[in-house]
């Protein structure tokens, strides 16, 4: 039971640092023109496509970590229903409910933090990607051979 826990803990810990430190590389390396749509904080399909990517590939990751650790049983089903609760309870409360297009114009590059506080991606984006999360932690968990 312990190794349960610490498996979905650990999972849990590993997806969110790993996608933190991703999405923050990604943006930096590539820049405010290739991750916007011109002139306005709308993300470009580039980035949405990238956005589910890194999410999935570190969630096979977590949901593999967690069947490691865990050896085996339910943990990573526990953790992704985890993922898929915990980002459904931030969809609604976060910008999925704010106005999709504030017409704020982007004027150049504009520094990390910025660009996630204006951010406008549209609502399936934000809903999308916890389900793809809980699916890639199930993909993570079988890859984990049981005895």
């Amino acid at each position: 039971m312990l190794r349960s826990v610490l498996g979905v803990i650990v999972g849990y810990i590993v997806m969110f640092v790993v996608q933190v430190i991703a999405f923050m590389s990604i943006y930096t390396m590539m820049g405010a023109n290739w991750s916007f749509k011109p002139a306005s904080y709308d993300p470009s399909t580039s980035w949405i496509a990238m956005q589910f990517s890194v999410i999935l590939i570190t969630a096979i990751i977590a949901g593999f970590i967690c069947a490691v650790i865990a050896k085996g049983g339910k943990a990573p089903l526990v953790l992704a229903v985890l993922v898929l609760a915990l980002g459904l309870a931030l969809a609604f409360g976060s910008k999925a409910l704010r106005p999709a297009d504030t017409h704020e114009v982007r004027a150049g590059n504009v520094p990390n933090m910025e660009a996630m506080n204006k951010a406008r991606p549209p609502a399936w984006v934000i809903f999308l990607g916890p389900i793809i999360g809980a699916a890639g932690v199930l993909i993570g968990g079988k890859l984990k051979r049981q005895p």
